[in-house]
């Protein structure tokens, strides 16, 4: 059941990304770029300018000719202006590419809880795909967006699933909650308790005889 709900998920989440919870949804056009994000350029004819680069504390590209560029706490068409105005040094008419990609992290019961590079527009539920879908652990109604200093609770099991389709920004956490297994949680370690306590009472009658 869980397998299933998380598939539909998935499927309404691929669609093209809407406002899930409206304090926390972001425009495509907004997007701005932070450290440890990536960019990835493409030079026409000029591969030596070509590569997935990651931005560096000071807010520069990584490579040896960008590091002159300064990118962070800018939307994505103010990056292509500043490096169009680079690249004329080399070429009149540059045709170059550019697009972003966004660190964020995905933890708590996934299968491969991971630091993941994701593109702008991507939803919750396509971020926990990536991370490589949800352990049999794993709660969908306690999922924790940790964006800056605030923390938004989302339940991924309400019926407009709208919740999934937030999308993420840029140093995004995802985290997502355990199911509580009564024995797992509280039999177990409550029985290994009572074991060790056992244990140690045999160890003292061993001594004071």
């Amino acid at each position: 059941m869980k397998k299933l709900l998380f598939s539909l998920l998935l499927a309404v989440g691929s669609l093209a990304p809407s406002l899930g919870v409206a304090q926390i949804a972001t425009e495509l056009g907004a997007v701005t770029l932070q450290p440890g994000d990536m960019l990835r350029i493409v030079v026409w004819r000029r591969p030596e300018f070509s590569g997935d680069f990651f931005i560096a504390g000071d807010g520069t590209i990584t490579h040896p000719l960008y590091r002159a560029i300064n990118v962070t706490n800018l939307p994505i068409p103010q990056v292509e202006d500043r490096l169009r105005q680079f690249l004329k040094q080399y070429e009149t008419d540059p045709a170059f590419s550019v697009s972003a990609l966004l660190r964020i992290f995905v933890v708590g019961e996934v299968r491969q809880p991971n630091m993941l590079t994701v593109p702008p527009g991507t939803t919750v539920s396509q971020a926990i795909a990536l991370a490589g879908g949800l352990t049999d652990q794993a709660k969908l109604s306690d999922v924790r967006l940790v964006r800056g200093q605030q923390i938004f609770a989302l339940d991924l099991t309400t019926s407009d699933l709208t919740m999934g389709r937030t999308t993420i920004r840029s140093g995004d956490q995802i985290m997502i909650g355990r199911s509580r297994n009564v024995f797992r949680d509280v039999v177990g370690p409550t029985a290994a308790f009572l074991g060790l306590l056992v244990g140690v009472a045999n160890i003292f009658v061993i001594l004071r005889h």
